[in-house]
């Protein structure tokens, strides 16, 4: 492949001007992923906290409040007291209260009698992911009261087998940490995939690409001087992202730094690949922007593996993964913030970001022809 060096420079000089003249892409490159970054990673959890639940308890006596006291102290309970049963509905049906703890007038004298009393769970099922966390967090605090009573009494604790659960990788259990390395992935297919799918179109819309097309540069030279810059802030808008997820968000970086940036430059590669082939395709800005969002944000959010696993999708859904570039890098940034260098998981999805790099770049250069129709 032979490039006019000159000729190469001065276009991407051309462009770098042309990005100090016109800063939206500074801001999408920077800006964009900043603002979607603080608004998706303070506003979306998946943990349970502060939940309103309701307490109702028939007889209140000694042995109640030391079990009610589990959910007093517990930092994703916020009690709410009810003297019935049928008022704790209620307040249910009103989405005052998630989640509802009866305990009946024998819970004491069943509880002395037989070493433990049945209580009464009733959870609110419109939000299922919410409704299994607090059917779990419940039976752990009935789990400890059982306990604590057990070694109180001088009694074999009631559940024979002592469950010791280790957590690796994000032993807090906190859905941010994994969270925020996927919503980097997500947020930077669409800043990469919208830099460049405008370039090629602006070019068309202001009547500059006829300019072009009748001097001695080659389409490739202007794929590679719209290419270079944009990469340079891309990359600036990536190092900012992770920046913030350590060191606002805290989210630990144990993988190397340099396999980082690797395997970031890989992806970027694919993603302004992708935007120079829907740029070369429609001449239209508004046309470019739409087709970008469309194609990189729905699929990057829900298919890879971001925040709906991909195991529990249909099989032929399951193959479509495989064509979106934020699946790969997904695995990537979170076996590199919570694991470390594991190889096994990061170099398969760099090689697939490979092969997507080339495949878009080679489609783009393919379909940008030096004509004028």
């Amino acid at each position: 492949m032979r490039l006019g060096l000159r000729r190469l420079w001065a276009l991407m000089r051309k462009e770098w001007l042309q990005i100090g003249r016109d800063p939206s892409a500074l801001a999408i490159a920077f800006v964009l992923p900043a603002a979607l970054l603080l608004i998706f990673g303070y506003g979306v959890s998946l943990d349970a906290r502060n939940v309103p639940v309701a307490l109702v308890v028939e007889q209140p006596d000694s042995l109640t409040a030391s079990f009610t006291g589990g959910f007093q102290h517990s930092p994703y309970f916020r009690p709410q007291w009810f003297n019935t049963i049928q008022a704790a509905e209620q307040a249910m049906t009103a989405h005052k209260v998630n989640g509802i703890v009866w305990l009946r007038s024998d819970f004491s004298r069943r509880a002395e009698h037989a070493g433990a009393a049945p209580i009464g769970v009733i959870v609110n099922g419109t939000d299922a992911n919410n409704a299994r966390l607090i059917q779990g967090y419940v039976q752990q605090i009935w789990a400890n009261w059982l306990n604590a009573r057990a070694q109180e009494a001088g009694r074999p604790s009631p559940m024979p087998i002592a469950a010791e659960p280790r957590v690796r990788f994000n032993p807090a259990v906190s859905s941010r940490n994994y969270l925020v390395p996927g919503l980097i992935a997500m947020i930077m297919t669409l800043t990469g995939a919208l830099l460049t799918a405008l370039v090629i179109a602006r070019e068309w819309e202001r009547g500059t690409m006829e300019a072009l097309m009748v001097t001695r540069v080659r389409m490739r030279e202007i794929l590679l001087a719209k290419l270079a810059p944009y990469f340079v802030l891309g990359m600036g808008g990536m190092a900012a992202s992770v920046a913030m997820a350590v060191y606002l968000f805290g989210v630990p970086l144990r993988g190397s730094f340099l396999v980082l940036v690797a395997a970031s430059a890989l992806f970027m590669l694919a993603a302004l690949g992708m935007g120079l082939l829907i740029s070369s395709i429609a001449r239209n800005q508004f046309v470019a922007g739409q087709i970008a969002i469309i194609t990189t944000f729905l699929p990057a959010f829900i298919l890879s593996d971001f925040v709906f696993s991909i195991h529990s999708m249909p099989e032929a859904i399951q193959l479509v993964t495989h064509v979106v570039a934020a699946r790969y890098f997904v695995a990537i940034l979170q076996t590199l913030f919570l694991a470390g260098d594991v190889w096994s998981v990061i170099l398969p999805n760099a090689l697939a970001l490979a092969v997507m790099a080339v495949i878009f770049l080679g489609l783009a250069r393919a379909s940008a022809r030096k004509r004028l129709d």
